[in-house]
This record gives structure tokens, C-alpha cells and sequence, in this order.
């Protein structure tokens, strides 16, 4: 199977992140950034690391910067990081994904065709936001039409009943698409605690207390749910 390659240039806190996180899915991730010290602490935990000025268009090629299948951008400042996603589009590299600090920054970046934005900021705020007004939402994809798919702990009206009983398609209009379980470990003799997926439940699965479920359906519907249990 062909091994996928990525180029993530800066490597701050967020830049970092996503290149260990594609190098432990199987990626081959090239590192970039002009600050020697970032380099050489992530040298050794990605297949290649280089201490280059992104925004320089010779460098770049010097490094093939077009034969990845993905690029993704995360270098400071703002101008910076334009210049170096208008250089990458000149030279035809392939899939540009790019950080945005805000509302700002995004419609530049559409305006200039890049599609693939990420907003770290706002993302984690919305996702705060949510799980203040909800504390049993773990985490949500977004979906069209007012649709999601969250993680959220099981409220305690159905913790000791089977999947069956329960009957989320008629009586909430929900999909549970699996569920998520605590185990301990046992680890250099201290026990930690980890959660293991249980794949698609049969409707004799029991939900337990600390069980996460893992729900499609309507924003309204999923949180109808959560308040109609707890």
C-alpha cells in the first residue's frame, strides 16, 4: 500500500501536533520551518526535517515541494503565510491546506482558492462554548442540514440498560454508531484507565456508567436526549 506524504511547514505548537499525528497514522511527513531549535526537536520523530525559509521560492523546489500529497501551511506571521500559499500555488502543488487566525484571514485564503481552512481558535472555542452549555458533549463533528455526530457520557436514566431496550431510531430519531468504554491497564505498577471502542453494538449491549456514546442525528434531537436522561 502507497505510503502518503505530507509537508507541514511551521512547526509551533499546532504544526507540530499534526505532523506527529500523521507520522503515528503511517505518513511520511516532512517537517519545515526556519527555526533550528523546532527542527531539531522533532527531527527524530518524523521521517524528514529541514530548517528552510518557506517563503523563499528556490528553497521550496529544493526540496521538491510538489510531490507531496498535501501541504500544510501553519507559519507566522499573516504575510508570511500568504506568501508562502501563493508560492505554493504557483508552483502546482497539488492540495494546500492552510491555518486561519479568523474571519479575516479565511475569506483571503477562499479568495485566493484555498479550500481546506483550519481555524484551531474557533474551533476549540465552539467546542468549549458547547461543552460549557452541555457537560455531558465530549466532542462533535458538525454536519449539514443541523446534523452532528457527538460523543457525549452517558446520561443516567439508560446506564444499565441494553442497546435494545433503549430505542434510540423510533424513540429519539438517533443512531448510536458505537460506544466508547473505560478499561484499566496496568501499567510499571500504576492502573490507567483508557477507552477502547466496542465497535457496532448489538442490542444486547449493556450501556454503562461510564460508557461514551457516540450519536448521529439532529443537534435538537441528540440534545432532547440528553436532557430527557440525565
Amino acid at each position: 500500500m502507497r505510503t502518503e506524504k505530507f509537508a507541514v511547514i511551521g512547526i509551533g505548537q499546532f504544526g507540530k501536533s499534526i505532523a506527529l499525528n500523521l507520522t503515528q497514522k503511517g505518513a511520511e511527513v516532512m517537517a519545515i520551518d526556519m527555526n533550528y531549535d523546532r527542527i531539531e526537536n522533532i527531527s527524530d520523530e518524523v521521517a524528514y526535517a529541514v530548517t528552510l525559509n518557506a517563503t523563499d521560492r528556490k528553497a521550496l523546489l529544493s526540496q521538491d515541494i510538489t510531490r507531496f500529497d498535501a501541504v500544510i501551511v501553519s507559519i507566522n506571521p499573516l504575510e508570511q503565510r500568504l506568501l508562502c500559499v501563493a508560492l505554493l500555488l504557483d508552483l502546482g502543488v497539488k492540495h494546500i491546506v492552510c491555518r486561519a487566525g479568523g474571519r479575516n484571514e479565511h475569506f483571503i485564503l477562499k479568495k485566493m482558492g484555498i479550500t481546506d481552512i483550519i481555524s484551531p481558535e474557533q474551533e476549540v472555542g465552539l467546542l468549549v462554548a458547547k461543552r460549557l452549555m452541555n457537560p455531558s458533549l465530549v466532542s462533535y463533528l458538525d454536519l449539514a442540514d443541523d446534523y452532528s455526530i457527538m460523543e457525549v457520557i452517558a446520561p443516567k436514566q439508560i446506564c444499565g440498560l441494553a442497546y435494545g431496550k433503549v430505542n434510540f431510531r423510533d424513540k429519539y430519531k438517533l443512531s448510536l454508531i458505537t460506544i466508547k468504554r473505560d478499561y484499566s491497564k496496568n501499567s510499571t505498577n500504576q492502573d490507567t484507565t483508557n477507552q477502547h471502542v466496542l465497535g457496532v453494538p448489538d442490542t444486547k449491549t449493556i450501556i454503562l456508567s461510564k460508557d461514551t456514546l457516540v450519536l448521529f442525528g439532529k443537534n435538537k434531537d441528540i440534545e432532547k436526549f440528553i436532557i430527557i436522561n440525565n
